[in-house]
């Protein structure tokens, strides 16, 4: 996958630091959002959850540090290296969509046996209802490949809404009472709303910086950014109907 293609008068030094800054964030904040519920808990031996989520995150982690590589080798002018790299990308992103899917549904089979089964299967509904989102957003960019200026953005977008799983996690240390136990029920999915619209912000600080650069916003952020909202507002009214219900419990007998 091409992060940023570069080429001719395209490329500009400002453009490739604004990528790379956007690029770095990513990885901060995947990381760094992971340290109170999962990186801590891993070191201090109290993290019990099962082995798929351990190949998720690394999964995840390899994602965020591929992208940042990628754009990397396109802001050195490296094109030709970047161009050589997208069949790994595209396996790699497959590989993560499917950690997802198997991720969801070690989950949702361990808070049965803990007896939160419908709790878990209302919040699935987060993940799950934004995951056709993400592959479309990802077959879209590959598509644009060349087309740059609109695979870069639509890259920047799928990075975006990554993010959410992250900031969710300093939510809850942040706002998690004290002595919560670890082996809780899933919480009520309005929870997950807050985090998903500070992701957001991230589209925010990208358009306003094609509005300064370019006059106007590009159509990616313009259109991408209320898809994005509403997709995660969507999930309110999905996740409590008898009919998500259903899906969740099939889904996860189905690959369970």
């Amino acid at each position: 996958m091409e992060t940023a293609i570069i080429s001719g008068p395209v490329a500009t030094p400002n453009r490739h630091t604004f990528y790379m800054a956007m690029a770095t964030a990513f990885m901060a904040i995947a990381f760094g959002g992971f340290i109170p519920t999962y990186w801590k808990p891993v070191i201090d031996g109290t993290f019990h959850r099962p082995a798929i989520i351990h190949i998720h995150g690394f999964v995840l982690f390899s994602w965020c540090v591929f992208y940042f590589a990628q754009t990397l080798l396109a802001a050195r002018g490296r094109t030709p290296d970047h161009r050589s790299w997208g069949l790994a990308g595209i396996a790699l992103f497959s590989v993560m969509v499917c950690t997802i899917l198997a991720g969801q549904v070690a989950i949702l089979n361990l808070n049965e046996r803990l007896g939160f089964g419908d709790e878990a299967r209302r919040f699935a509904a987060v993940s799950l209802t934004a995951l056709p989102m993400l592959i479309a957003v990802f077959i879209l960019a590959i598509t644009m490949v060349r087309r740059p200026e609109v695979h870069k953005r639509l890259m920047v977008l799928l990075m975006a809404m990554l993010m959410q799983p992250a900031i969710a996690r300093v939510f809850v240390a942040l706002l998690a009472p004290a002595g919560a136990a670890a082996e809780g029920p899933p919480p009520p999915v309005f929870v997950a709303i807050p985090p998903g619209l500070v992701a957001d912000l991230l589209l925010v600080v990208a358009l306003v910086h094609d509005w300064r650069t370019r006059g106007r916003p590009h159509p990616v952020y313009a259109y991408g950014l209320p898809l994005v909202i509403l997709n995660q507002f969507m999930v309110l009214p999905v996740a409590g109907t008898a009919a998500w219900m259903g899906f969740a419990g099939a889904f996860a007998k189905l690959l369970g």
